[in-house]
């Protein structure tokens, strides 16, 4: 439960920093130093692009009046649909092997479909399909050490107040054969949320640094626009896809709280959760129209993925339980014969 809250917080962390401009290093900035704004779609203005937006539009002129703030000018920037691996030079592991690979498949399944929203859409819930057996073994994990938290409470109790060397090694053999009883593997429990963690932010990275992907549409939305900036022009579909925010964002976090948690801890995963969710509902007036579409869709797949495994874990559960009765049936059948014996 620690891991998945250290998980969504940094995911949190994340949507504000990408929507709210904090990072201002990775933005085009006016004369007084402020943040610049696309006026079109309301976006701010990112300067590590990796390819050209297009030459008729108003973010081509912003790049080629501030092309003295970028590394490397838009004119010499390649058309995205130019855009391949070995262009532009080495920035870097990050850019390389997570941020520019990504982008570049974003860009030709967007060619292939015809869309980049919903290319955008499919890489997301790609990467989640690719990461769903990580997902599975920590959600494995996660209710073995349910089951195994009384135990450790009561060693946690039984220490207490107790801080010698002999007292903490017995504590640790203690809680080390608990974690044996129930299969526990502490670094497996992680795993997942570490290696998700780099792969969410290198995927908003990729996005945000590819100007074709803004400039389609979907659904009547412009992949650009921010909700902000469409309902100011009475584009009130924006509304929705607000709300979609909202909704798909509360289910995902109400998934993954266990129903059979203490009343103390119920009520900090609950502040935890409307916390997160009022943070992530204004950030989302900021978020361009395909960021938003991507976080809505995964957040969907997430609460189908959770229910998913809960189902097979409760059947694994089931399973293995009519396996333990089976054996002890075994036991008694034979203790009986031994004792007519």
């Amino acid at each position: 439960m620690k891991n998945r809250k250290k998980f969504m917080a940094f995911i949190l962390v994340g949507v504000i920093l990408l929507t709210s401009g904090c990072g201002s290093d990775d933005y085009l900035k006016d004369e007084k130093g402020q943040i610049l704004i696309n006026e079109t779609t309301g976006q701010s203005v990112r300067k590590d692009i990796l390819c050209q937006p297009s030459k008729d539009s108003e973010l081509y002129n912003i790049y080629l009046e501030h092309k003295d703030q970028m590394k490397k000018s838009v004119e010499e920037l390649p058309t995205c649909e130019e855009f391949n691996l070995s262009t532009n030079e080495y920035n870097g592991l990050w850019e390389a092997l997570l941020v520019r690979p990504l982008a570049w498949i974003i860009i030709q399944l967007g060619r292939l479909l015809g869309n980049a929203g919903i290319s955008v859409m499919l890489v997301g819930l790609l990467i989640r399909f690719i990461l769903l057996p990580l997902t599975v073994k920590s959600m494995r994990q996660s209710t073995s050490m349910q089951k195994a938290q009384p135990e450790i409470m009561r060693i946690e109790k039984k220490y207490a107040g107790k801080t010698d060397s002999e007292s903490m090694m017995a504590k640790s053999q203690e809680t080390m054969m608990i974690y044996q009883k129930y299969k526990i593997n502490p670094v497996a429990g992680c795993l997942g949320a570490l290696i998700q963690i780099p792969i969410f932010f290198a995927f908003l990275s990729a996005i945000n640094e590819v100007p074709a992907i803004f400039e389609g549409n979907l659904f009547g939305m412009n992949l650009g626009m921010t909700p902000w900036k469409g309902l100011s022009q009475g584009e009130y579909i924006y509304i929705g896809l607000i709300f979609l925010i909202v909704a798909t964002t509360y289910f995902s976090f109400k998934n993954t709280m266990k129903s059979n948690q203490n009343n103390e801890m119920m009520q900090q995963m609950n502040t935890m959760m409307i916390f997160m969710i009022v943070s992530i509902s204004i950030a989302s007036f900021s978020l361009p129209t395909a960021i938003a579409l991507y976080w809505i869709v995964v957040n969907a797949f997430a609460v189908f993925q959770n229910y998913m495994v809960k189902r097979i874990l409760a059947n694994d559960e089931k399973k293995s339980s009519k396996t333990i009765d089976t054996k002890e049936r075994k036991k008694g059948n034979i203790k009986k014969k031994k004792e007519v014996k």
